[in-house]
């Protein structure tokens, strides 16, 4: 009877199991994330933390991540344009606005040889976060401060090799060449050494090839035992890093922050667009999600759709004249 009554115990318990697995709901099974970069770098750290806090939330059951170097991004976005891919989204910044803007076609096949890429090539989705820029030297570094590189500079410009995870024109250079400008110095006198990604150019500037790095803040804070912050292009400090002082409190009034968000391939149903919009904005409601935004100390910009366009088509106009400000394009 004992047997008969233990048999029943587990037949129930297996059946309650059976249900509660099966009725797990996630908002999307997979997706994979196109990384138009290197290891380290801002998109590498904003597509693998997104997937790492939607994986963790519950609202995807499975997060899978390529890096796609090459043309400061164009390879991936010529990849997501010509292949098309199913459950996949890019990530992309500011520099997407950038390359239509200074007619940078970057990585491009044969066949497309001529096409300069933009935003529009793709399906855009939301805007997730913003990051400030941030300007750094290693911890052995004679600098100590924003000020301390600007006197440097002002000795001998080319005593001070900058940096940059990027291209000229990208983002790394723009973050720098806006600093310097707002310091009083000529931006394209600055000597700019462009690496593959984030993590590259950080390795440059701990090796002494490059005495600062331009930078996204998030992609230093977990590099803090190796580098001094200098300054951020933040109004005021974060909450997140208040230690860091803001070029602004240092003279330079250079404020500045980069977007970072996702988009899909052409043809992306507007079903599916939807989807994962609603999912990238109800994760920022997580405690999933704060960890990992806290940690790189990232501003929650939450776009979706119609929104993000909008937001896109005005900072086209507001970067073009940034880019002739500074002397970028005429």
């Amino acid at each position: 009877m004992f047997n008969k009554f233990k048999k029943l115990i587990s037949l129930v318990f297996a059946t309650v199991l059976l249900t509660s697995v099966s009725n797990t709901s996630f908002a999307a099974d997979k997706l994979h994330f196109v990384i138009g970069g290197g290891a380290g770098g801002g998109w590498d750290g904003t597509a693998r933390g997104t997937g790492e806090a939607l994986t963790k939330a519950g609202f995807l059951n499975s997060a899978s991540f390529e890096n796609m170097s090459g043309g400061g991004g164009g390879k991936a976005l010529s990849y997501m344009i010509n292949t098309k891919p199913s459950d996949t989204i890019l990530v992309q910044s500011t520099p997407l606005v950038l390359r239509s803007i200074t007619r940078h076609s970057g990585y491009v096949d044969k066949k497309n040889a001529a096409k300069v890429t933009s935003y529009k090539d793709v399906v855009p989705i939301a805007g997730v976060i913003g990051d400030y820029g941030a300007i750094v030297a290693a911890k052995n570094s004679p600098y100590n401060s924003w000020k301390d590189v600007v006197a440097a500079y002002k000795a001998n410009p080319k005593s001070v090799k900058m940096a940059g995870g990027s291209v000229r024109g990208s983002m790394d250079h723009l973050i720098g060449a806006l600093a310097f400008k707002e310091a009083g110095a000529n931006p394209n006198d600055v000597v700019y050494i462009p690496y593959d990604a984030g993590g590259k150019a950080l390795a440059g500037l701990l090796s002494g090839e490059t005495q600062i790095l331009s930078t996204g803040l998030g992609e230093v804070m977990g590099a803090r035992d190796q580098v001094k912050i200098l300054g951020i292009t933040a109004p005021k400090r974060v909450a997140d890093a208040p230690d860091v002082p803001t070029l602004k409190e240092q003279g330079t009034n250079a404020i500045f922050v980069n977007w970072r968000g996702f988009f899909g391939p052409p043809g992306m149903s507007d079903g599916e667009r939807k989807k994962i919009a609603k999912m990238l904005g109800d994760v920022q409601k997580t405690p999933e999600w704060e960890a990992v935004r806290k940690r790189n100390a990232w501003v929650n910009i939450y776009n979706p759709d119609k929104k993000f366009v909008k937001f896109l088509e005005k900072q086209t106009v507001e970067m073009t004249g940034l880019l002739k400000n500074l002397g970028v394009i005429k």
